[in-house]
Parts: structure tokens; sequence; C-alpha cells
């Protein structure tokens, strides 16, 4: 395993939001195998693109090699074979789950199979997918011994480092962000700490074990989670009584200590996932998470409860809701980010068509042709502003939306519900 230290070539295996970034990085000082399945994202890759654009074109075209040979850079492929030159293999595949909310492991079974067979001794391999404790150990390990025939923490090694990428945001990009390590012995610990030490220029928190680092992760989302669902569950007390959320939160935050949090939709692959893995974890040691699973609850109705409450506001203004025309603005699961993945607007859309509105969603950040293909509903960017709408409801505060004319888009008394709090207050009929 020392030979590791002197020798370095890390395979990263999945280059999502999550993966690309982190090769990007270590390829800066290391040789990096980019590996992912689809054959179409590594030509992209190669190509100098990012369609997650969290990488930009010159970052990217710095890195990228077309040569395997080279000291240094990142070589993308799709074939497994070529692992088999890399000492350190950090899998960054996503961790969702079903329809039932149950955690979905396949991703990292699959992941786990592919590097376990180009596995040799003295590797290491580093998970940085979310889950919950002790599926690193006692899940993916066993995968690892399986297809590679070698015996764990004698003949390979682990880790756990949880990425903490925030899709859409270019302050807090990868090596600004401090970073928790571990490994499953003393001696990978410290590789594996020093590994990311040598790139994080934020630094490294090395966690006294791999279980403590994967709970660490689990956590923060969850935290997260539930403030959200707190102040989701006040939007919607102060709006029976009449009181406007966002002038109650301005109030607050005037205390030093108040913690400052917006209500609205929770998706994306971190806050609106990663609770239900802590939750099925502590049932399966007995216990049942109440303020978990009720953050959840809460977070998981609001797509539903936001359309009710538009529907309301038309009918109070005499508009015939069925067939009338509703203009959305946004789908992505957050501003300024092309991130579809479980955006809870496709609750709004789906709530709003059982009234049997004619719904147009708006959203310059989004493939149109992903949206089609993962939720069967249509973005309809250039069209949508040729048209009058009979309410308008912005859903995604993306940089766009702030200096549309929302007027011109309304029919007479149409109602402009702005649940992002960022449209003038002159134009806007309710606020979450």
């Amino acid at each position: 395993m020392r030979n590791i230290v002197e020798n370095v070539k890390i395979a990263v295996v999945g280059l999502g939001y999550v993966g690309l970034p982190l090769a990007v990085e270590f390829s800066k000082r290391y040789k990096v195998f980019g590996f992912d399945i689809h054959s179409e994202r590594v030509e992209q890759l190669k190509s100098g693109h990012d369609h997650t654009l969290e990488v930009s074109e010159a970052d990217l075209k710095d890195v990228i090699t077309q040569d395997c040979t080279e000291p240094t850079g990142l070589f993308c492929t799709s074939d497994a074979e070529l692992l088999k030159q890399c000492n350190v293999y950090i899998i960054t595949v996503p961790t969702p789950v079903d329809k039932n909310k149950r955690p979905d492991l396949i991703p990292l079974f699959k992941a786990s199979t592919t590097v376990g067979k180009v596995l040799k001794k003295g590797d290491i391999v580093v998970y940085e997918s979310t889950v919950y404790p002790g599926v690193t150990e006692d899940e993916c390990v066993p995968v690892l011994e399986k297809h590679s025939g070698l015996k764990f923490n004698t003949d390979f090694f682990a880790g756990y480092s949880p990425e903490r990428i925030n899709p859409g945001d270019k302050l807090h990009t990868v090596s600004k962000i401090l970073k928790i390590t571990s490994g499953s012995t003393p001696e990978a610990a410290a590789i594996v700490d020093n590994l990311y030490r040598s790139v994080i220029g934020a630094g490294t928190h090395k966690a006294t074990s791999i279980k403590v680092a994967e709970a660490a992760k689990v956590i923060e989302n969850a935290q997260r989670d539930i403030n959200i669902a707190f102040v989701n569950e006040l939007a919607m007390i102060f709006n029976k009584m009449g009181i406007d959320t966002q002038d109650v939160l301005d109030a607050a935050g005037t205390k030093w200590n108040f913690l400052k949090f917006q209500p609205g939709l929770v998706g994306g692959h971190c806050i609106g996932v990663d609770p239900y893995y802590l939750a099925q974890k502590a049932q399966e040691v007995g216990y049942h998470p109440e303020i978990i699973l009720a953050g959840r609850r809460v977070n998981d109705g609001m797509g539903g409860y936001v359309a009710d409450q538009l529907v309301k506001r038309m009918l109070s203004k005499g508009t015939n809701v069925a067939n009338s025309d509703v203009l959305v603005l946004g789908f992505t699961f957050k501003e300024n980010c092309p991130d579809v993945r479980n955006t809870k607007v496709i609750d709004i859309v789906k709530r709003l068509e059982e009234y049997k509105i004619n719904v147009c969603i708006h959203d310059p950040w989004a493939d149109a042709t992903q949206v089609k293909h993962e939720y069967g509903v249509i973005c309809q960017n250039g069209e949508s502003k040729q048209r009058k709408y009979d309410a308008i409801l912005l859903a995604v505060a993306h940089h766009e939306f702030k200096d549309l004319d929302i007027q011109s888009l309304c029919k007479t008394n149409a109602v402009v519900y702005d649940i992002k709090s960022v449209l003038p207050a002159s134009v806007v009929d309710a606020r979450l």
C-alpha cells in the first residue's frame, strides 16, 4: 500500500455532478481515469463540454487528455479494463430511493462490481456516495471481495469521503469545501486523508471511522431538510392567519442567532433523498425516527400545497379554473442549475393538471429533451413568452426571471404567485 503514495493513479467511477469536478481537481496533480458507463457522456467530456455546467469548457480542456499514458491529466473512458492501471478507486455514483422511498443501492453495487473485477493487492477503494452508516463496509466491501477474490484489510482497503458538491454553486467548489475523510485501517485512513488534502485547499477532517464519516454526511442533509420543513409549516400556518411569511422571517432574522431558512420545494439528489437513508437504517436497528420522517412528509407535500393555493387564488378572482392557462416559471430542482433530478416542480404541474388546467413550463436552464424523457412533460421555453396566462407561478428563482416582464404575460385578473419571494411586490398576488 505504500507504493500508492509514490505512484498514485486514480480512477473516478461516475462522471456526474460529483465525480467530474473531483476528477478534474485530482487530474491537476495526478493521473486520473474518469470512468462512466454512458459512452455519450465520455465522448462529450473528451470534446471539452460538460452538460451539467459544473466544469467550464476552459477548465475541462485544460486537463482532458486523449492519451492514457500521460503522467497527469484526465482520461475519460467507458472501458473498465483500462482501470487496471489504477491503485485508488473513488466511487461517485448516485444513491437514489425507489418509489417506496427505500434506499436503492443498485448503482453502488454495480460500481463495486466493476471495481472489484480490476482490483489488485494493495489498492484502496474510496466511496463518496451518500449512504447510511455501515453501507461501505457491510454492503459494498463484500461485493469487492466477491469479484476480486481478495481479502478486505489484508489485500485491499477502503475509505469513505462524503461528497459536498452543491450543484450550480460557483463559490463553494470542490477544492474550497472542507472534506471529511476516513479509512478502514489507520494506515489507509492516513493515505486517504493525505491524498485529499493534497488537492483540497480548504483542508480535511479525518473521521475516527468510516461509519462516523457516513453518519456525518447523512445528518448534514437531514438537518437542513428538517429546518426547511419547519419554515414550510410556518408558511402554511401564517397563510391561514393572513400574515406574510417573508415579513415574519425578515423580522425574526434580525436576531443574531436566528437560522435563516426559506420556505419552498425540497428536491434534488441530496436533501430530498438522504433523510430516507438515515430513517431506513434507524428502523432496521429498532428505532422509529419521528422528526426526520415528519420533516419529509411536510416537504414532500409542498408541491401539492402550492398548486392548491394557486387554484384558490384563481377562484377568488373569478377565474374558471378548468381549461385555464397557467405558466410555471422554472422546472429544475434549484436556481441557476440544469439539474432536474427529483425536482418537486413536477408535483405542482401534476396537481394543476388534475384541475384540468393547461400548464406551460418555461425554464431556460432545463434540457427539454431530458424533462420530456424523465417526467413526460414539455418545456415550451420559447413559445411560452408569446402567450398570456390566467396565472403565473414562479417555482425556481433563476436569474433570468428577475428581469422578466411578468405583467406582459398576464391576462386580466391573472394571479401571480411567487414561492421564492424574488419578484417585485408590486406584481405579486401571493408568496409562500
